[in-house]
């Protein structure tokens, strides 16, 4: 089994005015100007979203000839400065206000008497390419598990800060590089017979799961959003287990490769636990000591279920419709081959990349 890629990732294909302009601007050394205007981008839409996406990454593991002073250029700044203004006020915009957070918790716990997500299609009629893509989409997500939250650890005190940091130990790998969350997944990809690079991805996943990484980024990155930063993990905690549940259910009806499993099963037990430390102890303490946050811990809450709702009906309509969820042409031998033995063999996605 091979690890991670070494090294950083290289820049993304533009699909648009804004993020061309994004990453037209990165090529060039710090400073240089980045003549971009969102203006009239879609604030849900892939343009923008890839910008976002593009900007966000410096703070991370950055990309491949990119000059590293790109980070903190106040010309960069102010684009995504705007670029993240017109996504907040969407968000804003589409989320109702509110300021109860222990009847918003409560409603997360609360199961359906008809599922009807992503987890239990697959889990009760999903086949092998929906499980192979709904891989690919998660990978953008994934493959930076809980990096985001680590930026509200210093905008935290006592109890809250504590209990955060650690569900943080947990998710990487309780001090065990091999069991750091990204890796499990990592592994996941590699037994589904996908690549296991880094962000490998990123160029065939449509708008709806950017959007949801992005908006962590923004939650974590800014002081004045932790307490949506709060909500939204503490929403994403309460519901893992339940849908790492279904899916281990998914996968073994199909039967799929052990590392398949063994992320998510990770996840059941894991995130039971998580689940009480941030309702109790994060969200807890820092209502405590700042209850003025409870209506942005209740937005993080609720703009997490806007997006998480707009993904899966962007990819539940597709596969009802029997049809690719991801961009670019359609991948020859992934719908066809429907046995669980294909999740093994490698990847057919390289060739949507044109690499």
């Amino acid at each position: 089994m091979r690890t991670e890629a070494a090294g950083r990732r290289t820049l993304p294909h533009p699909c648009g005015e804004v993020s061309a302009g994004v990453i037209e601007a990165l090529g060039k050394p710090a400073g240089s100007a980045v003549p971009v205007s969102s203006a009239s981008a879609d604030p849900y839409g892939r343009d923008l979203h890839l910008a976002l996406h593009t900007c966000y990454g410096l703070h991370y593991e950055g990309f491949d000839g990119v000059d590293a002073a790109w980070e903190w250029d106040p010309g960069l700044l102010s684009v995504r400065e705007e670029l993240e203004r017109h996504f907040l006020e969407a968000l804003r915009a589409d989320v109702a206000d509110g300021c109860d957070v222990e009847n918003e918790l409560g409603e997360l716990l609360i199961v359906p008497d008809e599922e009807t997500g992503v987890a239990a299609f697959l889990r009760d009629q999903g086949k092998p390419w929906q499980v192979r893509e709904y891989f690919v989409h998660r990978s953008i997500l994934h493959h930076q598990e809980a990096d985001p939250y680590a930026w509200l650890i210093p905008r935290l005190r006592g109890r809250a800060k504590a209990a955060l940091v650690a569900v943080e130990f947990d998710e990487f790998g309780g001090g065990h590089g091999d069991r750091i969350h990204q890796r499990l997944y990592a592994n996941l990809l590699e037994g589904a017979g996908l690549d296991r690079s880094f962000l490998y991805y990123l160029d065939v996943v449509p708008a709806p799961m950017l959007a949801i990484v992005n908006m962590m980024s923004l939650f974590c990155l800014h002081r004045g959003l932790r307490g949506a930063g709060v909500g939204h993990f503490a929403a994403v905690e309460i519901t893992s287990s339940p849908a790492s549940r279904r899916l281990v259910e998914a996968l073994e009806r199909l039967g799929a490769d052990p590392a398949c499993s063994a992320f998510y099963r990770e996840h059941v037990e894991a995130d039971a636990v998580h689940e009480q430390l941030m309702r109790r102890e994060v969200i807890g303490d820092l209502l405590a000591r700042e209850p003025d946050t409870r209506a942005s811990i209740v937005f993080g809450i609720r703009a997490t279920n806007l997006l998480e709702n707009r993904f899966a009906d962007y990819v539940l309509s597709c596969w009802r419709d029997d049809r690719t969820s991801l961009l670019g042409p359609e991948t020859p031998g992934v719908k066809d081959q429907n046995s669980m033995a294909h999740l093994r063999v490698p990847n057919e996605f390289a060739a949507v990349h044109g690499r």
